[in-house]
């Protein structure tokens, strides 16, 4: 009888084990969806080319409501004394937009401690992206591109 009472003890701690590891994983779950929300509507670009630029991709995606680039983890920071973010539309609109580097950063400081603008919050007056551009306004160059397979919005 004692043996029985301490199997029945052991299956229902067990089976409680069982139930909050369920349970957390789920809740788990919930909240790495909600953190990576971008990640689930995400499309990458192809690798970029160019004169300068010739590692990396791009990944754009939607983070509160918002549209994101993202550069990836093997991008390299062009050794350029201006180099900024730029976008082509699909009917062959430009838009320059922000700097590559951080405010007040050298460029060279920011390659060494990768203080560099990764992702960009694209304006809302650009409606969709078929194209980014690493430009050089210093020198005014295109560094490198990148493309989509179709226009993102």
């Amino acid at each position: 009888m004692e043996k029985l009472a301490w199997f029945s003890k052991t299956r229902v701690v067990a089976a409680l084990a069982v139930f909050a590891l369920l349970a957390s994983t789920g809740a788990f779950s919930q909240d790495m969806q909600k953190d990576k929300g971008m990640m689930m509507d995400a499309h990458t670009s192809s690798v970029f080319q160019g004169v300068k630029v010739n590692h990396g991709t791009v990944t754009h995606g939607k983070k509160d409501g918002k549209t994101v680039l993202t550069l990836s983890d093997d991008f390299e920071m062009p050794q350029t004394p201006d180099p900024h973010w730029q976008v082509v539309d699909s009917k062959g609109n430009v838009y320059l937009l922000d700097r590559l580097t951080a405010k007040g950063a050298m460029t060279d400081m920011a390659m060494k401690d990768g203080k560099f603008n990764k992702s960009i919050v694209l304006p809302s007056y650009v409606k969709d992206v078929v194209k980014v551009q690493i430009w050089c306004a210093w020198a005014e160059t295109l560094l490198g591109e990148a493309s989509f397979q179709k226009a993102l919005k």
